[in-house]
């Protein structure tokens, strides 16, 4: 535990520091900033075992931050921020003149606009916490990432990576698996539960007392030679800094210190005649918090894993009733549930024995295992009891249904005036709500989902939240217990396929990664550390690694600073297609996507320019459409419009593809350029928030979803886009429409958000 890493000079710290930060990638477009995630993940990795030059790094970014405020670099103040927090993390002591300044400048961004403003109220609560507890930051990160059992803080963290199957070949997994596993040989080791309590109690200690109060190498020493004695000690350290914080006040920071103190004392023995006040602090490591890769299949659930991580030994008998059928495996007419009169009273007796007393092929229970046992299991004796056979529950209580409308509560933006306060709508959300849960409220786990691949595996995700709030509203199970957060990685089969954040429009029309284009634009961390993340993971494939080498973790170490840091999310509207086929008798279906729809005439695709010469007019422009939408405007009037086409196809965006058209709305694009109605020509870009496409002569078209292979619809009539409801707002309007309530919308129900949307965490959120 001693520090073997040498001091970093102040000089050295501060031109790495000026190494990482965005500001020149903003001010020239055309610079390369691949290399700055890179930059700012060795410049962690020097100070990470040695508190001097922690301590150094954490002086160096507070005055840049004050040099940055005073010079108005607003571009540089998040980037810091964020530098100097887990810097924070990685030091062992910080003394109160260095917390005081911390904190007046975290103030500060209190005045700022967003998000300088929302990053800068986060960091304020931690450094105030942190200043009257010291320790507890690192105490509570560790306990909840490594699930550590104690009596006294019942977080848990846990971090799933989703890889793509389309994107990942064999290669690609190979380099996420080995690099998560990395941490076995690297410089910090394999970590056991009782090496992470014996770095909390040395942590906490350090960070209280400071190098004049304690010996930290000898504190270091004593800790490791309890072994298995050391989860006592663990226990009381996490009763007195959760005390302490719960109390709030100056006051007990000094008595905290006092009974740390005197644990100090009783750990170590002045067996030597080495004074036990005073000495050189010791390193306490930062582990990457707990993580499991999943190649994301048609077999998997994630929310099963979920089920499967709350409850490992009883999930298999409880957890897999609650989930009931996987959300992949639904089909379309499972989107509306229709009532089905009993003609029994539901008691098992009373069913006559012709009956089958098998629940309906949709109910969780209908399953042939289940089903065989129940079969095997009934006597006479059981058949007397007064059992109700295997259902749903079909109305929700009024503690379920609160819980999926407290998921819907947002943060309105108004307009000021003096008739009243009206919504802009074409603004994109961002940022986390004001709304605080009560304690009795709080949800013990945070289950933090890390896509990683192109706008294919985003649809996916959007797809299963879109189905798990749909089971949810039916029967809560997850929601009541996890928080879920997700974050996104862009990798693409080709790394050249990732634009730069100012490339032209048409270009980025076809890149398959449009919402890591987008936040790469609205987020210059994210631009640094993420997307160069993600075209690096295929260059990492590509590599000889040398057997036996001593290699440290890079992608676990990105993630796990990601999902640390970035907490403000953004925004993404999910919407609902549809789609009627030309054989009435299919049906319908019903699906979601995320980020783009495609409309397809496959005939005209494979008209050469020799075959247009013997083809009409009507067959080389295109099929006829009837397309009717619905155009936003600023005004927040919303006309009707709707014109017939000639087109081969078109392409309808639901995420901006510059930072000048930023609205959170659909675009639509025809194939033709200079397209025309009978009367007149049609708007190069349409904007619209819904839209009813229809083949006028009745021929059919094909709808690709997300740009993915796996969801194409064939021989499609029509289609419908809207933006998809959100079943927790669905489920309140169906309880007032039963109830007769008033129409118009009031109470809570003007405050939650009609439409679904997935929220995608970055580090600042959108900065205009």
């Amino acid at each position: 535990m001693c520090s073997k890493q040498p001091t970093v000079p102040e000089p050295e710290l501060y031109r790495s520091v000026q190494a990482v930060l965005p500001t020149k990638t903003a001010t020239h477009p055309g610079l390369n900033c691949d290399n700055q995630g890179m930059l700012r993940w060795i410049l962690h990795k020097k100070v990470q075992n040695n508190p001097i030059s922690s301590l150094s790094l954490v002086w160096v970014v507070v005055k840049e931050l004050e040099k940055a405020e005073r010079w108005d670099s607003r571009s540089d103040i998040i980037p810091l921020l964020h530098t100097l927090m887990y810097a924070i993390y990685q030091t062992a002591y910080l003394p109160d003149e260095l917390y005081k300044r911390i904190y007046e400048f975290c103030k500060k961004l209190l005045t700022f606009p967003h998000p300088y403003c929302s990053v800068g109220l986060s960091y304020t609560k931690k450094i105030k916490t942190e200043h009257f507890t010291p320790g507890l930051m690192y105490q509570r990160m560790i306990t909840a990432e490594q699930g550590l059992n104690n009596v006294h803080y019942p977080f848990r963290e846990r971090v799933f990576v989703l890889a793509d199957l389309e994107v990942f070949s064999e290669s690609l997994m190979h380099v996420l698996l080995d690099d998560l596993n990395a941490h076995t040989t690297a410089s910090i080791g394999y970590l056991s539960p009782l090496d992470h309590m014996r770095n909390i109690v040395l942590h906490s200690i350090q960070a209280a007392l400071g190098p004049e109060q304690c010996n930290g190498l000898k504190l270091a020493q004593a800790l490791k030679d309890m072994a298995q004695d050391i989860e006592p000690f663990y226990q009381e350290v996490m009763g007195m800094l959760e005390r302490s914080a719960a109390g709030g006040c100056k006051g007990e920071t000094a008595t905290l210190r006092g009974r740390l103190h005197q644990l100090y004392n009783k750990i170590v023995t002045d067996t030597e005649s080495e004074p036990l006040c005073g000495g050189a602090l010791s390193d306490c490591p930062l582990p990457n918090p707990e993580m499991s890769v999943h190649l994301w299949t048609e077999d998997l659930d994630i929310w099963r894993e979920l089920a499967k991580w709350l409850h490992p030994s009883s999930f298999s008998e409880e957890e897999d009733f609650m989930l009931g059928e996987s959300p992949t495996n639904q089909i379309p007419s499972d989107l509306t549930r229709y009532s089905v009169t009993s003609i029994d009273s539901g008691i098992e007796r009373d069913i006559p024995p012709c009956s089958d007393p098998s629940p309906s092929p949709t109910s969780a229970l209908d399953t042939p295992s289940m089903c065989a046992s129940w079969e095997e299991n009934k006597t006479e004796e059981v058949s007397k009891r007064l059992l109700r056979c295997g259902g749903i529950k079909l109305k929700p209580s009024v503690q379920h249904s609160m819980v999926l409308m407290q998921d819907s509560f947002r943060d309105q933006v108004y307009q000021g005036g003096s008739g009243g306060r009206r919504e802009i709508p074409l603004q994109r959300r961002t940022g986390s709500g004001v709304m605080q849960i009560t304690s009795k409220q709080q949800r013990y786990f945070t289950a933090k989902i890390v896509a990683v691949g192109d706008d294919r595996v985003l649809g996916k995700l959007a797809k299963a939240y879109y189905f798990l709030r749909k089971k949810e509203a039916r029967r809560l199970c997850l929601t009541l217990k996890v928080n879920l957060q997700f974050y996104y990685i862009p990798v693409c089969s080709s790394p050249s396929h990732i634009p730069s954040v100012k490339e032209n429009v048409d270009l980025c029309e076809k890149v398959p990664c449009t919402v890591g284009s987008y936040l790469s634009i609205v987020d210059p961390w994210y631009n640094c550390n993420i997307k160069s993340l993600g075209a690096m993971i295929p260059k990492l494939a590509k590599q000889q690694v040398t057997p036996g080498r001593q290699t440290d973790p890079f992608i676990s170490d990105i993630i796990s600073y990601y999902v640390r840091c970035g907490q403000q999310p953004v925004f993404f509207t999910i919407y609902s297609a549809k789609i009627t086929f030309t054989n009435t008798t299919k049906g319908t279906a019903e699906d979601v996507f995320l980020t783009h729809l495609e409309v397809d005439f496959p005939e005209f695709r494979q008209i050469s320019a020799t075959d247009k010469q013997k083809r009409s007019v009507g067959e080389i422009g295109g099929a006829a459409l009837s397309i009717n939408y619905k155009r936003v405007t600023f005004g927040c009037r919303d006309p009707d419009r709707g014109f017939s086409v000639r087109t081969s196809g078109l392409q309808i965006h639901a995420v901006p593809v510059s930072d000048t058209e930023d609205l959170n709305c659909l675009t639509l694009i025809l194939n033709e350029t200079n397209a025309k109605t009978k009367t007149s020509f049609v708007e190069s870009k349409i904007l619209t928030t819904n839209i009813n496409i229809r083949s006028y002569e009745g021929r059919p078209f094909t709808v690709t979803l997300d740009r993915d292979s796996r969801q194409i619809y064939k021989n499609v009539l029509s289609i419908e886009i809207s933006p998809c409801m959100d079943p927790g707002y669905c489920l309140q309007k169906a309880m007032r429409t039963k109830l007769n309530l008033h129409s118009n919308e009031s109470g809570l129900s003007k405050y939650m958000s009609q439409g679904l949307q997935l929220p995608i965490n970055t580090f600042s959120g959108i900065i205009s």
